[in-house]
Formats: structure tokens, C-alpha cells, sequence
């Protein structure tokens, strides 16, 4: 079981941009993808976008495919990165990042961390 641990939330203005952090237990994740997901109030959890860990390769729900959102991955640090810019009080919300096999079966959830955006 990996421990993944979010970080970079924050109370922020609309239109300003936020780098959320995923960080994996252990010396070295070597799982097969981790993705970011959000639960805004009163909604379901959603997913965002995946990334495969060894490749890079990155895939985003396709309603968001405005470009706001990046997800990235650093192998060395466990870390996986989302990038949103152009923030709107619609991002406001709980954000998860998980791990993944290569069914697309999610194993460890985070606890998430929490964006509130204000204008």
C-alpha cells in the first residue's frame, strides 16, 4: 500500500494559477500511473487526468481539455504535480490524487487537499 500525501492548497483569487503536490511513500514509486481527481461541495468526485508513471504520458477528462489543467511527474522526488491556471470559483474544491494499475482500478487514495477560490 503507498501513502500519498497532497500539498499546495490554498485560499486563492480567480484567474491566478496554483501547482497542487503528490507525494508517494517509500523509496521509490514504481506503480503503473497516479492521477488527480476533485470533489467540489455538495458534488461528486471527479477525475481530472492521469499520468503514466513510467512514460509520462497524460490523459485528462475530456471536459477539461481547455488546457487549464497540466499534470507532470518527477520519478526521483515520488512526486506528481496539476498545474491549474486560469483558476475559477468553479475549481473550488477538495482535491485527491490516487494511485493506479493498468486496468485503470485505482489502490491508494490521499487525503486530499483543499482549494478555495475567491473573487
Amino acid at each position: 500500500q503507498v501513502q500519498l500525501a497532497e500539498s499546495g492548497g490554498g485560499l486563492v483569487q480567480v484567474g491566478e494559477a496554483l501547482r497542487l503536490s503528490c507525494v508517494a511513500s517509500g523509496p521509490t514509486y514504481s506503480g503503473y500511473a497516479m492521477g488527480w481527481f476533485r470533489q467540489a461541495p455538495g458534488k461528486k468526485r471527479e477525475f481530472i487526468g492521469v499520468i503514466s508513471w513510467q512514460r509520462g504520458n497524460t490523459q485528462y477528462d475530456e471536459s477539461l481539455k481547455e488546457g487549464r489543467f497540466t499534470i507532470s511527474r518527477d520519478s526521483a522526488k515520488n512526486t506528481m504535480y496539476l498545474q491549474i491556471h486560469n483558476l475559477t470559483l468553479e475549481d473550488t474544491a477538495e482535491y485527491y490524487c490516487a494511485t493506479l494499475n493498468r486496468n485503470g482500478d485505482i489502490e491508494d487514495w490521499g487525503k486530499g487537499t483543499t482549494v478555495t477560490v475567491s473573487s
